[in-house]
């Protein structure tokens, strides 16, 4: 008897290989960006939370861009190929998504960091603040 994960068989494998390797040109995850940051970052890693929850906590080198301000006329502060990494509070929330789509509108390559803050401290990765303490 089938199980709810068995009734719809998978995909044959040269459809979910397509699928799947697909899926690394739409996201990255924490810790390839960690280690990217770490290295040398090629990308901008644009936190699309507000600028309150930005001061709070957020991953160390990113830029406060909530994710309803990014237009045209803001993103001209950076060269047509620059590659985006958007990210947000983690997988409850899909503000990354909306900035990832925004940029994609614009005509901006970008990436979206699975996982968000809540991933990146699931890696033991620490967030910097804006406040004082």
């Amino acid at each position: 008897m089938a199980t709810s994960v068995t009734a719809v068989p998978p995909a044959p494998s040269a459809e979910a290989c397509e699928h799947f390797a697909a899926e690394f040109t739409f996201e990255t995850d924490c810790w390839d960006t960690h280690e990217a940051l770490e290295k040398g970052a090629d990308f901008v890693l644009l936190d699309v939370r507000s600028p309150a929850l930005f001061a709070k906590g957020h991953i160390p080198g990113a830029i406060n861009l909530p994710h309803g301000k990014i237009v045209g006329s803001r993103m001209a502060d950076w060269p047509e190929d620059t590659i985006f990494v958007t990210y947000c509070a983690g997988p409850h929330c899909n503000g990354a998504a909306r900035g990832a789509l925004r940029l994609a509108r614009l005509g901006r390559p970008v990436k979206l960091m699975a996982g968000g803050v809540t991933g990146w401290l699931d890696e033991g990765f620490t967030l910097v603040s804006d406040e004082a303490t």
